[in-house]
This record gives structure tokens, sequence and C-alpha cells, in this order.
């Protein structure tokens, strides 16, 4: 249940970090009764030879600081190495009917899955089930089954050898449906940013933040979602970086700082400014931002040159690296300040200063996340990012170039090693070549696929291993019924969620080893490897007791699976795998040479191993051979018209959560505490429609295709926004965004900007 009966709402005059995040901490801690010896564990978390943060993907530096664990890092450790448990004792106790109705809070806080269990529809609980019994059973579900019909989803957090297994696993069974949480949240990223420049993530380094003399900031906030992050921002503030943010709400990470780490600010108070300039941006309105800053620029460099000035624009770049910037120019100045003004919900001179802070500036990182890519035209906005950067010549020199952040520890290096629906991003003539057999050449479900072919009864079986995937995805309520329906679904977890509860026709629990535990093998303890969002590798090696002496690593879950459904294949050796993660690592090196060259003797490099990028060094895999200027087609991301009664709601995270896991329901920085049920209204749209702080609505959706979508019960809090723009938690509002209303190229769920209407109780 929440905290408080009642939502308290109080504004926070505290800055990021400081006192409030380590009172966080402590909360924590006592809250999930960590043991002495679990608690020392949080000093190993993201340093060479310790265990990379299951919560976000931020780099982990070569020179580590005394804590490399943000609050809400503490918080992941803590929720894996939480004392509570969830045994066959707890499910005897409660139907699945029952749990149903628990807030997904609180089915988390039960604790750490202990046993693996099985679905019994005539009692309607989970029961116990031995681990051989319950892969020999899967194994011949899934072999009754087409297996271009089976869904292999992955969650970010598993390790890259896991993911390896997993995709080649799949690929063996004859699916390519490989869905993975990169498809709800940055494939728009991948897609974007391999057109544009060939390269389909971030051309930057940690390091980059120590030589850039400005930083624009596009939608994404790290007190929330990267708090370590906030460390590199405010050494950037201190020797006078230039940040300037465009997000549409006002977001304490991006004002201001104390770092906890620091006695001196913690013992004075002191804190750090981190934005120079902070614009408003409506949502979706980043493109018309963005081309405005555009159009600035490349009108003043006509007028500097004609008056003799040094250009503005580094034409010899544009010249020499990309192609289209004519295309670009045209439509920037076509385009009248009016409909930028408009479409941004910025006024002229905003922008015009924000252009002015790029035009001076030498090196230039361009920061984004959600907020940019989860939109109906996120490609869009990729392109803007891509053109704005490359105007300067800021991709591919030190201190400059895109960084988009990523959410989970591992999201980008499951694609890596295989896990795509997308049979071009796989080497699948290189797997064929090492493990003799046909991989699928057809293109697989992605998310919005996926649930697509759920709903229309084409889907057989599901297989998660890890995440909260039911959850995540949009039209919850519009997919329930069809969910059930599936002939087997399957969940590798640590703990319990939303989506175990809604069982198919044979649905099973498989709990695993967390990846802060000791995982022995034949061989010895084993070690694992992620990557970050700078596309560094580092190895992770857990050394707290496990939850349960019953539970396995995800390799041997996913090994004996594939042994269970599989015909032997002596190429693959799952059971030598298992034994020795070293030897999964071998296999992907042999697969991906110009990754992972000498893979295991660069596993625990200080600061990881840089696996490379084109783009960074001006090499560029487009179809052009060139960077490439892309013209925006529309200045409105969001995808549908403003009419009267019409607003954009942005879905958002708490302080107090990480993707799906709900910690608490403390949202610090926004002053909302004891509920997750509210809407976020600027002042001027609640006196328009007559509401007050505390009053409740409901969302109805709006999306055009006359399927009901509604929530009841949100209580109204007053909070600094664009007029037309509302803000409501996410995945709680999730079942209000159409299944269609995704991201065009990229197809990830566009739940920055998504058609509502309010009605007021009365």
């Amino acid at each position: 249940m929440a905290d408080d009966d009642q939502p308290y709402v109080k504004p926070y005059g505290g800055p990021a970090g400081g006192w409030g995040s380590l009172k966080s901490v402590s909360k924590i801690i006592r809250k999930e009764k960590l043991s002495p010896a679990n608690v020392l564990q949080l000093h190993r978390q993201n340093k060479a030879g310790g265990f990379m943060c299951v919560g976000c993907a931020w780099g982990k530096p070569a020179h580590s600081h005394i804590e490399e664990f943000c609050e809400n890092g503490a918080k992941a450790t803590a929720w894996e190495l939480t004392s509570l448990r969830v045994t066959p004792d707890f499910f005897r106790d409660h139907t699945v009917s029952e749990l149903a109705d628990w807030p997904d809070h609180d089915l988390e806080q039960a604790g750490r899955l202990t046993h693996p269990m099985k679905y019994d529809a005539a009692t309607d609980k989970y029961v116990a089930i031995g681990w051989q019994e319950a892969f020999t059973a899967i194994g011949e579900k899934l072999k009754a089954c087409d297996p271009t019909r089976v869904i292999y989803y992955a969650s970010g957090r598993a390790s890259l050898e896991t993911s390896y297994m997993y995709s080649l696993f799949a690929r063996m069974h004859g699916s390519q449906n490989l869905p993975d949480s990169s498809n709800m949240c940055h494939e728009t990223t991948s897609v974007g940013l391999k057109s544009a420049i060939g390269s389909p993530v971030a051309t930057i380094q940690l390091e980059d933040y120590e030589h850039c003399d400005a930083i624009f900031y596009f939608g994404q906030n790290p007190a929330t979602n990267s708090p370590r992050f906030l460390h590199n921002l405010q050494q950037c503030a201190k020797r006078g970086v230039e940040i300037v943010v465009f997000n549409p709400l006002k977001e304490r990470g991006l004002e201001r700082f104390t770092n906890p780490q620091n006695p001196v600010e913690m013992l004075t108070g002191g804190e750090t400014p981190i934005a120079t300039q902070y614009h408003q941006v409506r949502a979706g309105g980043d493109i018309a931002a963005i081309l405005g800053m555009c159009k600035w620029l490349i009108e003043e460099d006509v007028t500097a040159r004609a008056a003799g000035r040094a250009p503005i624009l580094d034409h010899d770049f544009i010249e020499q690296h990309t192609v289209r910037f004519e295309d670009l120019a045209a439509k920037a100045r076509d385009t009248e300040w009016v409909d930028l003004e408009r479409e941004s919900g910025l006024t002229r001179a905003a922008i015009t200063a924000a252009a002015k802070v790029y035009a001076k500036s030498k090196a230039v990182i361009a920061v984004y996340g959600m907020g940019l890519t989860q939109h109906r035209h996120g490609i869009e906005n990729l392109y803007g990012v891509v053109n704005l950067l490359l105007l300067r010549g800021n991709i591919g020199k030190p201190g400059a170039g895109p960084g988009p952040v990523r959410g989970h520890s591992n999201v980008q290096g499951q694609r890596t090693v295989g896990i795509t629906e997308k049979p071009e991003l796989a080497p699948l003539d290189r797997l064929k070549e090492l493990y003799a057999f046909e991989p699928p050449r057809e293109k697989g479900w992605d998310t919005v696929a996926s649930v697509r072919a759920v709903l229309d009864g084409e889907a057989q079986a599901f297989v998660g291993l890890g995440g909260n995937f039911f959850r995540a995805i949009p039209d919850q309520d519009r997919v329930l019924p069809s969910w059930s329906e599936l002939a087997l679904t399957v969940h590798v977890a640590t703990k319990l969620n939303r989506t175990h509860l809604i069982p198919g026709k044979e649905s099973y629990i498989l709990p695993c080893l967390g990846r802060i535990e000791t995982d022995q093998q034949a061989s010895g303890p084993q070690a694992v490897s992620i990557e970050d969002s700078f596309s560094h590798i580092y190895g992770s090696r857990g050394k707290a007791t496990p939850a349960s002496p019953h539970l396995l690593s995800e390799p041997m879950i996913v090994a004996e699976i594939a042994k269970a459904t599989l015909e032997p294949n002596p190429k693959v050796p799952w059971d030598e795998w298992v034994a020795d993660y070293a030897q999964v690592r071998d296999a992907i090196e042999d697969t991906y040479p110009e990754l992972f060259g000498n893979f295991n003797e660069r596993l625990f490099d200080k600061g990881g191993f840089w696996k490379g990028n084109a783009a960074a060094h001006r090499v560029w895999k487009t179809e052009s051979k060139k960077a490439e200027f892309n013209a925006p087609t529309v200045l409105n991301a969001a995808g549908f018209d403003d009419v009267e009664g019409r607003y954009r709601l942005i879905t958002l995270r708490s302080n107090d959560q990480f993707n799906t896991t709900i910690y608490g329901y403390h949202d610090r920085f926004r002053s909302i505490d004891g509920t997750r049920q509210v809407v976020m209204m600027c002042k001027a749209d609640m006196t328009k429609i007559g509401v007050g702080k505390g009053d409740t609505i409901s969302l109805v959706g709006d999306a055009g295709d006359n399927i009901a979508r509604r929530i009841d019960g949100l209580r109204v809090v007053e909070y600094g926004i664009p007029e037309g723009c509302i803000g409501a938690y996410y995945p709680e509002c999730n079942s209000l965004i159409a299944l269609e209303h995704h991201a065009l190229e990229s197809h990830v769920p566009a739940g920055k900007s998504v058609p509502v209407r309010i009605e007021v109780a009365r």
C-alpha cells in the first residue's frame, strides 16, 4: 500500500543529492533489512573487480570516487539484496487473483523468489516444482509450438554472456522474435543515429565531459534516471561549461546539485547551479526548437561572412563530411518564426539565446533521453540533434558528439551480442558457420509486433528473461484477456511482478541469482560482463550470499531450457559454457572478433574497454558514406494536432522508482508523497477547466481509434509544466497509450506525448 492514505504535496526547496539522498538510501537499507555484510557490498558497486550496478547504464570511471553508487543505484542494490523472501509458503497463502490486486510496489517488496514455481489453474496458485521437471515440461511445450510464434523477450539487466546464449537458443529454435527493453525506450536512437551517422550509439566516451565547453540537454532527468551523471554535470558547471536545457518540466537535478561525497558541501549546504539556460519546451516541440537554433545559425553565418567576420558554421567539415546541407538550410530559411514559436512553446528570443551559446562553443555534447525518443516523430527529433551537431563539426572530435543516456545497465550490450529482431543486425552467417544450423532470416517481432501478435492470437508462447514486460507495454487493459490465452508463459526473475500474475495456459516462474550474488559453477566463482552507454565493456563479479540455495544462474537456466527444447548439437557446448563463463566470452569473441578481441584478458580493465565507434573517428557507415543532414518534415513530434480539450500527456518516472520497479511513494524532487495517482498540471490549465489542487479528475485516451481508454481517481497537483501538457506516472498510465501510437520507424511507444482529454468529477 502507499505510505500514506492521502498524498502530501509540499514544495521541496533542496537540491538534488545532499542530505535528502543520504536519508533516502538509509531508509531503503532499513526497509529491506539488509545485513551488515550486504550493506558493505555497496563499496564494491561500479568499481574494478566489483559488481556493475543493476540499475542504469551510466559509465564507470577508471579512477573511482570513494563510493561509486548513487541514490537510485543504492536502492537497486538494496532491492536485490533484501532479506525478505517469497517462498512456496507465500504462494500457498495467496491466490494469483488476490495478488493481482496488490500494488506494483507491494509485489516486489514481498522479497526475493526462492524456488521454481508452476501455476496451478485449479487452485489459482503457484506451486513449487523441481528444476528438472520444469525444464522438461517447458522444453516439451516449446517443441510443440511454431517457433516463429514464440516471443523471446530480454530485459536489459541480463549479462552479455546470458544474452549471447539466449539469442543463440532462440535462433536455433527457429525464432527471431527477440524484443527487448530497447524497443520501449532507445530504439529510436538505434534507428535514427544509424541512419544519420552510421552509428546506432553514442559517439562520445565518459572522458569527453572533461573536454566539452557546452552541453545541450534534451528530455532527460539525471536526478531520477542516472544520478551519478550529476557528478559529471557538476564538474562541467564548475569549470564554466554552459549547460542549456530543453525539458518540459523543471527538474531539480538540472537546476542545482549538492554532492553527497563532498564533506564541505554537505556541512555548509553548498550547492552547484547546473543549467545556465532552462527552456521549458512543449512536449513534442523539440523539432521546432532545434530547427529554430539551426535557422539562426545558418542565417547568422551568411551575415557574418558578408560582413567579413569569421563564419559561424564549419564549412570545411560540412563540405568534406556531410550531404544534404542545402536541404536543411532551405527548410530553416523557409520556416517562419511564428510557427517555430507556436510548436516549440518558446519565444524567438529564448531559442536565439540558446543558439548564441552554441555558436561560440568549440566542443558541444548533445545529451538526450526518452524525452526525445518516445514520440510519434522521435526519429525527426534525433535527426534534429544530429543536424545541430553537424553544423559546427561537433561529431568526431574531443568533447563533442551525441550522448544518449541509456536506462537499463546492459540494454545496449544485449544488442551488441545478438538480441535483436532485425536479421541484418545479427551475424547470421557467422552463427551458421560456428554452430552448424540455419538461422531464421526473416524479420522477427519487436515489442509492438509482439503485443499485436498476442492481441491477434498469433503468438503461442512468451519467454521472458527478466523484466516486467506486460506492465511496461502500452494498451495493457486491452491486451489483458489475450495474454491469458498464450499456451505457455515462462519468467526468469528475481522478484515477483505484475507480468507473472497473468499466467498463460501453462506458466512458470524460474528464480535466478542476482548479479550481486556469488555465482558458483563447476570451474569456480564466475564473472559476467555488461556494456554501458559509452560502449565500454566491464567485468562484474558478485560476492554476496545467494538469497536461496535453490537459485540457478541465468546462463544455467537458459542452457537447461535450450537442452530440453533443441536436438543435441556437438558444436554448442551448453554444459561447458555454464561450467565456465570464460568459454562463453571466447564464443562471443569468435562471433564478433572486431569488437571483442582478447575479451577475457581485458574483462577487468579499469574503466572498461571500448568496443570502438567508427563515427567517433569520422568514418560514416551510412548509405552515402557521409554524415547526413535531414530536413524535418514536421515541427511537432507528437504526431497529432492540438484541438480544444486535448492535452499532451507526458508519462514520467519518480525519484522513487526504476523503470517498472516502484521503491516507494516519495517523489522527493517533485514534492509528491504518499501516492502515484496524480496528474501534474500548470496553474493556467487548472483555472481553464475549473479544478484546484487535490481535486479528482479522470484521463481519457484520445487516440481517435474508437477504443475506450480511461483512468479514474487521479488527483491534481500544480506543477511547472507548459500549457496544454500534463504529467503522470509510468507505468500506471500505460493503459492510455494506444499500441499503434508509437514512433514511426522505430516502433517505440510514444509515451512522452499521449493524446488525452480530462474529465472533472463534479
